[in-house]
């Protein structure tokens, strides 16, 4: 280790160590600090890992906790961001404060998709998941090809490592690497074809026929111009069992697993965990243990008590995503209020426009009392539930997020729902948090 890796590395572990015992934490600042002192840091640090790298748009920290989970029945010490710090300072800072090594570690990462370039060099992993790719603010990365583009070099960038790819995304079909390719998708399907969605192939440009699909654009499918079509797949779900809010039974390879955490996108982080494990040699059994004691991680689907109320925090930063969300609540039995908070700040994305791609009409068929629109786009928010048909006497607006936590608190339904974007969901966790719910 060079001096300069040596004096990096001892500035970071300091910070972080400081950070941790008079601070709430920080899980990207020591990381930074170390790259400014050596760019190359994460050659060094990283040396003594197998690294499995998971990357998408949407699904990377569930699919990593998932991944982690599993991993962990069979093996003591496993590194991960845990936090969800997936850019590479937050990588970094996650190898500082991991325990010191008794044999060759592994270390399961969530990497932000514009952060590959930036980590793939450095890290050689052995394995890398694509979780899919869908439309997602689109002033950072333009579109959905510049984001595969971003896939195709980092996989270039390490051809040793395996790809195990979304099979049911159109795009994934005909990757031109070198690197081994393994494929996980549905051979169920869970919706009929939209002719309102056309999907064009990806190599040809010709409309694709799909002879079953999930959501999105994701299914089986296939080009009736230049033939490509879904590949084989290694890793399968044969049958959905059951679904309801409170989490799903489905059979993968023919044996039966359990995810306590709702929703059918879900279903897919869960189906790419374990094609991750079972790459990395966790038999079965471990794999089904350690996705029914999952946890329900941070703004997904995370459970708040509120005085009473019973609240639901989700995450929605794409309209596939939202779709999603929108789709979970109608499991919901009980009456309910709703709140969606929209701020476009730049880790949300400063184009709200995906907002009018959302479902929300659907919400008119639920039990739903009471909308709540806010954040910094409050308006918009507002605007679009309108022209959604919700009734505008069942619709307040905020006027700051301080107005949340006690529009919760007179909220007139037990249970609640929170649709926010990244930084409200932050500030929301925030002040909850200081106020002790959280």
């Amino acid at each position: 280790m060079t001096m300069k890796s040596q004096l990096a590395l001892a500035i970071g572990k300091s910070s972080a160590w400081f950070l941790k015992t008079f601070t709430q934490g920080g899980s990207a600042l020591p990381g930074k600090l170390a790259l400014s002192i050596d760019p190359d840091l994460l050659s060094t640090i990283s040396q003594d890992y197998e690294v499995a790298i998971i990357t998408g748009t949407n699904g990377k920290t569930l699919t990593t906790s998932l991944s982690v989970q599993a991993v962990k029945q069979v093996r003591d010490q496993v590194l991960t961001n845990a936090t969800g710090a997936n850019m590479q300072q937050g990588i970094v800072s996650s190898f500082l404060t991991a325990p010191a090594l008794n044999q060759k570690g592994l270390a399961i990462l969530e990497v932000d998709e514009g952060s590959l370039k930036h980590v793939v060099k450095h890290l050689q992993p052995s394995v890398m998941v694509f979780t899919n790719l869908f439309e997602d603010q689109v002033d950072r990365f333009n579109s959905v090809e510049a984001v595969y583009q971003l896939l195709l070099e980092a996989a270039e960038q390490a051809p040793q490592a395996t790809i195990i790819a979304n099979g049911d995304l159109p795009l994934f079909a005909n990757m031109p690497v070198t690197n081994p390719k393994l494929y996980f998708g549905f051979t169920q399907g869970i919706t009929q074809p939209s002719p309102n969605t056309a999907t064009k192939c990806p190599a040809c440009g010709h409309e694709l026929i799909y002879h079953s699909t999930t959501y999105g654009s994701l299914g089986n499918y296939e080009c009736p111009s230049c033939k490509l079509h879904r590949p084989e797949l290694t890793f399968q779900l044969n049958k959905v069992i059951h679904q309801d809010l409170d989490g799903s039974s489905f059979e993968f390879d023919g044996q039966t697993f359990h995810l306590p955490i709702a929703g059918l996108y879900n279903i897919y982080n869960a189906l790419a965990a374990y094609s991750l494990a079972h790459f990395l040699g966790v038999p079965s059994d471990a794999i089904q243990s350690g996705m029914e004691h999952a946890e329900r991680v941070a703004g997904r689907q995370e459970e708040v008590n509120v005085d009473g109320k019973k609240v639901q925090l989700n995450l929605v930063k794409n309209p596939v995503g939202l779709n999603q969300i929108i789709d979970l609540l109608a499991f919901e039995e009980e009456e309910s209020t709703v709140f969606v908070l929209l701020n476009n700040n730049y880790a949300d994305g400063q184009d709200i426009d995906w907002i009018w791609q959302g479902n929300f009409q659907l919400l008119n068929d639920y039990p739903i009392r009471h909308f709540f629109s806010g954040g910094m786009c409050k308006e918009a928010m507002t605007e679009r539930l309108l022209q959604a048909d919700i009734p505008e006497n069942k619709l307040s607006e905020l006027d700051s997020l301080d107005q949340v936590i006690p529009a919760i608190q007179e909220a007139p339904t037990e249970r609640v729902h929170v649709l926010a974007t990244f930084t409200a969901l932050a500030d929301l966790s925030k002040l909850l948090t200081d106020k002790g719910y959280l």
